[in-house]
């Protein structure tokens, strides 16, 4: 799926330009991987850069039923360090968030969320949101 909402404004980020790491947690385990800048978009999910994108290119097992558009919440993670050098949430980020499970002050939509690679960021993939009955990569 992919491509760009036409319903909502796009968020504005700063695109990393240096290397930098994102741990994923998912079931309590840490996995820990390389941003390259020069390999971003890693897929055609989410924002360039964004976590999604990243997570994706990683196969970390983030779901998103919308294509990464900003109109679902399930790729909500939530970001338990580095969130200050991620782009700020806009309103449609916020309205989808709304509806997701365990939203938390540290939530965001990996879609949405790009960090700008001045710091090293920690996200946590939540179990309740994963779709443990898919199709294999082709």
């Amino acid at each position: 799926m992919g491509g760009k909402n036409p319903y909502i404004e796009e968020a504005k980020f700063t695109p990393a330009t240096k290397k930098y790491k994102i741990t994923f947690i998912r079931d309590g385990k840490p996995t820990e991987v390389e941003v390259d800048p020069a390999k971003v978009p890693y897929g055609h999910d989410g924002l360039p850069g964004s976590i999604l994108d990243i997570a994706m290119g990683y196969h970390m097992g983030l779901d998103h039923a919308c294509g990464g558009v900003c109109a679902c919440s399930t790729c909500h993670v939530i970001v338990h360090e580095g969130s200050e050098s991620c782009n700020e949430a806009i309103d449609a980020e916020l309205d989808q968030l709304d509806e997701a499970a365990g939203v938390t002050a540290k939530s965001r939509l990996g879609c949405q969320c790009v960090p700008d690679g001045t710091k090293d960021v920690v996200v946590e993939i939540p179990e309740w949101n994963r779709n443990f009955a898919k199709e294999a990569d082709h």
